[in-house]
């Protein structure tokens, strides 16, 4: 990489970096802090990409929710935990998450719950119980959800 970018040029480099796919705002200025711009030429680059619609926090978060839900199987929890960690705005989270469906969601979840229980093979049910447990708390769905399952599914 070069050692020194003018402002037009890492706006172009920026432009090309947030139209392959969307990024938040803190992703960007990571990105500029490694071309080495100082903190003004950030702010001047920043303004240009949200006014060119480059960058663009709420159709981030849409599509980061999105995705993370219907590819990784992502619970609410963590999209949350995630949005925040990138330091979105809770209003903006709160859009991101009306993306998901409800429905779809919870069929989701049913779907997964379900194949996991079964190809969970431990003989000890407590054992069973804390690995199914553990592993949608790590993927982010809610606690009733998983304890009102983990009963249904034991009781099968």
């Amino acid at each position: 990489m070069k050692d020194f970018f003018t402002i037009k040029q890492a706006t172009q480099k920026l432009e090309h970096y947030c139209a392959y796919q969307d990024r938040c705002h803190e992703e960007v200025v990571q990105k500029l802090r490694t071309m080495k711009m100082d903190a003004d030429e950030i702010d001047t680059i920043i303004v240009q990409l949200i006014a060119d619609n480059f960058l663009n926090e709420e159709r981030f978060a849409c599509s980061y929710a999105r995705g993370k839900h219907r590819i990784k199987h992502w619970g609410k929890i963590r999209i949350i935990n995630e949005l925040k960690f990138r330091k979105i705005s809770a209003t903006v989270i709160k859009i991101a998450l009306k993306e998901i469906n409800d429905i779809e969601y919870f069929e989701m979840f049913d779907e997964l719950t379900e194949k996991h229980w079964e190809t969970t093979f431990e003989k000890n049910v407590l054992k069973k119980r804390k690995k199914f447990c553990d592993y949608f708390l790590r993927k982010g769905w809610e606690n009733n959800l998983i304890y009102q399952k983990v009963k249904e599914l034991e009781n099968a």
